[in-house]
């Protein structure tokens, strides 16, 4: 069993850990009650107070928080800064780190898989069974990380709609994934929640975002006479997102999907 001493200070294997917990999790929802914060809890030995305290410590350093006057705990340590700049610096290292230490130590604890509802049978059962992880399990990985960061920030609702029912909502990628380097890829602002019609959409460039955020659909959208189309995409032309509580969309992933993607 893992000790649950409370004066020891915090490690940056704990710490990696909950701030990967930070990006999956939504704020609204962080409380000592939920299930992720006391599976996280369990996982580092801690409390889940004090593991939804450590969220609130990285909310401090968030600037979309600040921008909302949302200024989380204020007994944020240099390791926390620590762990939050080098996340930002390379997201797929410190993903793959932090999800390597979560799963390492459910092995030991012999506890259930967290999100494995989320995995295909013969993943999880190779997971279960401690196998090497194969290259096509570390891809489902990186990308349940993905969805599930961008579906928090996002507040489970689609940034151009509002759908908020999560089976019909993707985590998008703004620059491709294919076009992405190792620092982009998993960088959650280069995502939007998106419905699967707008995800599609998207996609295929019949729809893109001004730098201020506002919907532009394609003229390509526009000659069609269709009723469907236009109610479900040209009447949210020169709308703006809703924006996230966390990761606003980059400027530069915007401007690349402009111009590479979008069928002006």
């Amino acid at each position: 069993m893992v000790s649950r001493a409370k004066s020891r200070h915090w490690t940056r294997d704990e710490t990696l850990i909950v701030f990967n917990l930070y990006c999956r999790i939504s704020l609204n929802a962080s409380n000592k009650s939920h299930p992720d914060v006391q599976h996280i809890a369990q996982l580092i030995g801690r409390t889940p107070d004090s593991v939804k305290m450590k969220i609130w410590n990285f909310g401090s350093f968030d600037p979309e928080l600040k921008s909302r006057g949302i200024r989380g705990l204020r007994n944020a340590s240099r390791l926390d800064q620590e762990v939050w700049d080098e996340f930002h610096q390379d997201w797929q290292a410190r993903i793959d780190e932090s999800e390597r230490l979560i799963a390492d130590r459910e092995r030991v604890l012999a506890i259930p898989l967290r999100y494995a509802e989320d995995a295909p049978e013969d993943e999880y059962t190779a997971l279960r069974e401690g196998r090497e992880r194969m290259a096509t399990v570390a891809v489902w990985e990186n990308q349940s990380f993905f969805r599930k960061t961008i579906l928090a920030a996002y507040e489970n609702r689609c940034c151009v709609t509002g759908i908020d029912v999560e089976t019909l909502l993707n985590a998008s990628h703004i620059k491709p994934w294919a076009e992405s380097n190792q620092t982009e890829k998993l960088n959650p602002q280069n995502g939007l929640c998106l419905n699967v019609l707008h995800d599609r959409a998207f996609d295929r460039g019949l729809i893109t975002l001004a730098d201020d955020y506002a919907v532009i659909v394609s003229n390509q959208v526009r000659r069609t006479g269709s009723d469907a189309v236009r109610k479900m995409l040209l009447d949210y032309a020169d709308q703006k997102i809703q924006l996230p509580t966390r990761f606003k969309p980059r400027d530069d992933f915007l401007a690349w999907h402009r111009e590479n993607v979008f069928v002006g």
